[in-house]
């Protein structure tokens, strides 16, 4: 850490630390049990222009829907949440998604993909691929290839992030 008060910090965040932790941070709010995922878009101008985290649609109540993972498709989590990426499309500020680039803890699902690739989002910056043997990751990777969407896995410098909200 640097200690000297007359040169500038050499240990702040770069770019994607910071976007990928605003992506982390925002899946906190998700209130799945056994998955949290967030996305944040950025544009070139390396503005957020849109943030969002796994859950269910607005008015749908989270007590009253399943969160379960196993049973029959209607008793699982997986007909009624809207992934972080699908939200953060969702919930950007007016305006157009071209070239803008997506942060994802999670490499996105085939569904997911079809509606970055809609958007007019360029590129995804990826933390994990734990998923890369399934099916849906496959055909994510197939469009977008397909459709000229960069994929790009971050390289962690920074171990971990401490937020405090005592000064």
């Amino acid at each position: 850490m640097n200690k000297d008060l007359n040169r500038k910090r050499t240990d702040y965040l770069s770019w994607d630390e910071y976007f990928m932790g605003v992506a982390l941070l925002s899946a906190q709010r998700s209130k799945d049990p056994s998955t949290q995922v967030g996305a944040c878009i950025v544009n070139d101008q390396k503005k957020i222009i849109g943030v969002g985290y796994n859950g269910f649609p607005k008015g749908c109540s989270d007590d009253k829907l399943p969160w379960s993972r196993e049973g029959g498709f209607l008793d699982t989590k997986y007909p009624y949440v809207c992934h972080a990426e699908l939200n953060a499309v969702l919930n950007s500020i007016k305006g157009s998604l071209d070239g803008c680039s997506i942060y994802v803890a999670l490499f996105p699902c085939n569904e997911c993909a079809k509606v970055i690739i809609q958007s007019g989002i360029r590129e995804v910056v990826y933390l994990s691929d734990k998923y890369a043997d399934t099916d849906p990751v496959r055909a994510s990777k197939i469009m977008f290839k397909q459709a000229g969407v960069k994929l790009r896995r971050l390289e962690i410098k920074k171990e971990n992030i401490v937020i405090s909200f005592s000064q």
